[in-house]
């Protein structure tokens, strides 16, 4: 019996040991999540979180990644941070249906791991100009420069340069399978939890030459979400939201213009105009559509002023669809203005604009109605002769004019102008002349 209690005891100090064992083996995942285009503020995100993942010590860095493309520049800025990351970077194009297009294919193959999950693609990673088309130079110097600098990575990690550079010059896309086929990745994983027991144990070849034993298996995933001002900038950095901030910040503040004091238009649209400012400095502007959205709001002050019976509202409508359309020049489709959102803005905006200018102008020129010069013009009538000066009655008050011709008690005078408490007046017709008898 006591052999048997020992035997049991020595069981459960084994159990207890092996659980110690791989508890402490197990280690800890820093876990990101882009679903978007590549732009500065998901460059600082990833920044934030291999800082993070250095400082906690953290065993492996998780990218959750779904992206179209995006901006070269925070691409480049992105994969810098990967390669010389003293965390192993794992890339992992999720969820099913997810790509890693464009910009997404270089950040997917500089990891130390790159994996899909099923029913995901890759690649169409050919360099975009921005400002329009490429001459053949400009094209191949484009090409040569973004195949270089895939090869400068893909070489070290140990994948297929000749089927990566690929997707570059000859912009090829690649399922889940054909990327695994062909080396672009290391392997397919349905969820997180199959690529972390996949993983566990994997020898790393770090791009700095050293090695590291990955140990995921149970991991503790912590996730990093954006902070709420990389969120809002984030959501900021879709052109077609900015082009609405632009539109309503322009429209409130030329209402506070013409309403002053009112003060709420004017702290909305300032605010408004600020953030779509701020947003389309760090998007890749057009300032030739700066000019053609600046050349329709001249065209709606004109038709305004001059009455075109809507030609210069038809003009000026077409500029700003026109400016709105090419006012953001993005790689790819999803960092440029829709059609849709151009139309849907730039129509009722012109409409409205041209109708407030329009209502603007012509108070502008009707007479005062108020105030002294608001007595102009105004019949009075004669309570003492005219001769020239007497008293008059206007608007229920008496006062002293002076008339340009002799005028009875009961005649009616016109005001011309008002002098201090005196009226300059006429007699509202001319005296008829007497024939000769």
């Amino acid at each position: 019996m006591r052999t048997r209690s020992l035997s049991t005891a020595a069981s459960l100090a084994l159990l207890v040991g092996l659980a110690l064992v791989r508890s402490a083996s197990a280690g800890e995942v820093l876990k990101l999540s882009i679903d978007g285009t590549i732009n500065p503020i998901t460059d600082e995100y990833i920044q934030r979180g291999l800082d993070a993942a250095r400082l906690n010590h953290a065993d492996a860095v998780l990218i959750d990644l779904s992206t179209p493309g995006g901006l070269m520049d925070s691409m480049r800025a992105s994969i810098q941070r990967i390669l010389v990351s003293p965390v192993p970077v794992i890339v992992y194009v999720n969820p099913s249906g997810s790509r890693a297009a464009s910009a997404g294919f270089f950040i997917l193959e500089s990891a130390d791991i790159a994996a899909m999950a099923p029913g995901t693609n890759t690649g169409a990673a050919h360099p975009v100009i921005l400002g329009g088309k490429m001459d053949d130079v400009m094209k191949e110097k484009m090409e040569n420069d973004a195949a270089a600098f895939m090869r400068s990575f893909v070489s070290k990690r140990g994948r297929n340069v000749e089927i990566a550079e690929s997707a570059v010059r000859q912009s090829k896309s690649f399922t889940d399978q054909e990327a695994l086929n062909q080396h672009l990745i290391d392997l397919i994983a349905k969820d997180q939890a199959q690529l972390f027991d996949s993983l566990d144990g994997k020898t790393v070849q770090r791009f700095d030459g050293t090695s590291v034993i990955l140990h995921l298996r149970g991991a503790a995933v912590t996730p990093l979400n954006m902070t709420l001002k990389q969120q809002i900038l984030n959501y900021l950095m879709d052109p077609n939201i900015a082009l609405i901030l632009l539109v309503i910040g322009a429209l409130a503040i030329y209402v506070e213009f013409n309403t002053p004091g009112v003060v709420v238009p004017g702290v909305i649209g300032f605010i408004a105009v600020l953030l779509a400012v701020f947003a389309l400095h760090l998007l890749p502007t057009s300032y030739a559509a700066v000019g053609l959205i600046l050349g329709a709001f001249v065209l709606f002050a004109l038709e305004a002023k001059f009455q075109s019976h809507g030609v210069l509202t038809v003009g000026g409508t077409g500029l700003l669809i026109l400016g709105s359309l090419m006012l953001v020049d993005g790689p790819i489709p999803e960092m440029r203005v829709r059609l849709a959102t151009a139309l849907a803005v730039s129509i009722p905006f012109a409409l409205i604009t041209s109708f407030l200018m329009t209502v603007a102008l012509r108070a502008r020129r009707n007479k005062v109605q108020t105030g002294v010069q608001g007595l102009v013009g105004q019949l009075a009538m004669v309570r003492m002769p005219l001769t020239p000066e007497g008293k008059v009655e206007l608007m229920g008050e008496t006062w002293n004019a002076v008339s340009s011709a002799p005028a009875e008690v009961g005649a009616r005078v016109r005001v011309r102008a008002v002098n201090g408490l005196q009226l300059e007046v006429e007699p509202e017709s001319p005296a008829p002349t007497q024939k000769p008898s």
